[in-house]
């Protein structure tokens, strides 16, 4: 056995693959790869670390630092008093990264529970793992947003921001507007002055660990810059009246909608805008675009009878007439080829006076028919009639003023009372101010004027008062509208009813009523105008609108602190239920 053994071992010895001494070589080879990889390894770690150390920095601080966004403080609104009406607060928006995300069905019902949410919808945003950003709540109070973060979700994050609040919400939202969740302007004012309300963000150098959160603030690159303050013209005591008298009026005479404005007759300022139905700008639930209209500003209507104390001042320029000059208004109607002008009732002969005091159709159309016009129409262009007010605020609109060279003599006739063109409530409370100022318009501002008003002559100063006189006949016992009165205080005004124009047509049973005033008539201090749209029942001027330029011309006189300049009698008192003078349609 032994010898078999050492036969085999000798016939292996002799295989000729086996004589060459493979083994040794290769163990060989592979140490020597291994030394010299090491050997690079270590060259290129001491090159790295000790004369090229800045690109491992450099590659370190990309995947630890980050340079964040810091938010600028939006700039605060306030009425002329300083009473804040728009400010900026802070908050956070809470966004997920479901790739990171793996929360437990009781951490999502706890989820949707603060955020008021759907459980489903949370879970559908949390898991959906094709995205790596999901926002789950914009613009959340920063209480909430620690209850969000108390529980110890992985991947949701927090990011600072800050979100517009409106105290007095709905009473001054079409005219301050409302930003969007980016805290930028969309709509009123926060819009035309989102360039000095929005300020400049900053930058943040910062240290973050894997999952987004900060650990560590570096440097502030840049400081964030907050916008400036805005002051308003507004008085908030005069446009929360306004509003809230507006409201009961369009409430009580189930209309469709209404619109005030409030003007400081001397320096052409906007004391009060408001409209209604009106939004809630710190709820956009209520965003809508039939609430957020601003009806005063881009709302066109036919103005009526509104218009007679124009046509009136632009005849008593040319000499055509003066406030004495009688009118024979015939049996109360006035045949102009097909079409027929008319009257409430027949009135016979009167003066200019009275036909403006009972509002006489048939008067001021023979006036219209006996002028040029381009006398009209040049003074209605330079009461700001055809153009846009130029008031500051989005959305103005010029209405329509056709050229006088096309007007037949039935559309000067009919353009005399307020049909055949269309105004905006901005622009005829504009047109007003002329009569308080000796025949100067000053120019509108949304701002408090700090400088004297830059001021257009629309007629002459003695046309401006004798229309004015005429005017104040209109709030007597036997003018259109006693209820405009205001106790203590001589008003002076000019009742509207129109038919509504819809589709080219007018309505038969739908109506625009108005009323624009002035008080205290002695010095002229305040411009009211009063739109109601389709009121139900009664419609004219004079008993839905002129009841609520008084009380709003009452209580603005009074937070004003103007003096009276009438006896607190009966005469200037607003009367009760009795009837009044109804005007031509």
């Amino acid at each position: 056995m032994r010898l078999l053994r050492a036969q085999h071992a000798r016939r292996d010895r002799e295989h000729p693959l086996l004589r060459l001494d493979l083994q040794r070589w290769r163990q060989r080879l592979t140490l020597s790869l291994l030394f010299i990889g090491f050997a690079a390894l270590s060259a290129r770690a001491v090159y790295l670390q000790a004369w090229h150390d800045d690109f491992l920095e450099g590659e370190g601080e990309k995947r630890i630092q980050r340079v964040i966004p810091i938010p600028a403080y939006r700039g605060m609104i306030t009425d002329r008093r300083g009473e804040p009406l728009a400010v900026s607060t802070p908050v956070e928006s809470l966004w997920i990264n479901p790739r990171e995300a793996d929360p437990t069905p009781q951490q999502i019902q706890a989820l949707a529970r603060i955020l008021d949410r759907d459980p489903d919808q949370v879970r559908r945003l949390m898991t959906d793992r094709s995205r790596a950003f999901v926002y789950l709540e914009r613009l959340v109070e920063p209480h909430k947003a620690q209850q969000v973060k108390d529980l110890g979700i992985d991947g949701l994050y927090a990011k600072p921001e800050y979100r517009r609040y409106y105290p007095a919400g709905e009473v001054t939202a079409h005219i301050l507007g409302v930003t969007n969740v980016e805290d930028q302007g969309q709509e009123g004012l926060e819009l035309a002055y989102q360039t000095w309300l929005s300020g400049d963000p900053g930058a943040e150098r910062v240290i973050k660990d894997r999952r987004g959160n900060t650990v560590e603030s570096l440097e502030r690159i840049k400081a964030p810059k907050p916008g400036r303050d805005l002051v308003l013209s507004l008085n908030q005591h005069i446009q929360y009246l306004a509003y809230r008298e507006l409201a009961d009026a369009v409430s009580q005479s189930n209309a469709r909608a209404g619109a005030v404005v409030v003007l400081d007759a001397r320096t052409g300022e906007i004391l009060a805008l408001a409209n209604t139905p009106s939004f809630n700008p710190n709820s956009r639930a209520t965003f809508s675009p039939e609430r957020m209209r601003s009806r005063a500003v881009t709302d066109t209507f036919e103005p009526g009878s509104t218009m007679k104390p124009l046509l009136v001042a632009a005849a008593l320029e040319t000499g055509l007439v003066q406030p004495d000059t009688l009118i024979d208004t015939g049996p109360g109607w006035l045949q102009i080829g097909d079409r027929r002008v008319t009257d409430v009732h027949a009135k016979g002969v009167m003066t200019v006076a009275e036909a403006l005091q009972v509002s006489s159709n048939v008067a001021v159309a023979k006036i219209a028919l006996e002028m040029r016009g381009e006398d009209y129409w040049h003074l209605l262009t330079r009461a700001g009639l055809g153009a846009q007010p130029k008031s500051g605020l989005p959305g103005e609109v010029s209405g329509r003023l056709r050229p006088y060279a096309s007007w037949r003599p039935i559309e000067k006739a009919t353009m005399a009372y307020g049909h055949g063109l269309s105004v905006s409530l901005l622009q005829l409370a504009h047109a007003y101010t002329a009569f308080a100022n000796d025949g100067v318009m000053p120019q509108l501002t949304t701002l408090r004027r700090e400088n004297q008003a830059i001021g257009t002559r629309v007629m002459g100063a003695e046309t401006a008062r004798a229309v004015l006189a005429m005017l104040e006949r209109v709030t007597q016992d036997n003018g259109t509208a006693p209820r405009a009165r205001v106790a203590g205080y001589r008003v002076a005004g000019k009742t509207g009813t129109a038919h509504k124009l819809i589709g080219g047509a007018y309505a038969r049973d739908k109506y625009i009523s108005s009323f624009v005033g002035l008080a205290p008539a002695s010095d002229p201090r305040l411009v009211v105008a009063v739109m109601v749209d389709e009121p139900m029942g009664q419609y004219y001027g004079g008993l839905v609108a002129a009841p609520v330029f008084s009380r709003i011309m009452a209580g603005a006189l009074r937070f004003m602190a103007i003096p009276p300049d009438a006896p607190f009698d009966r005469r200037s008192a607003p009367p009760g239920a009795e009837p009044i003078m109804p005007e031509g349609v």
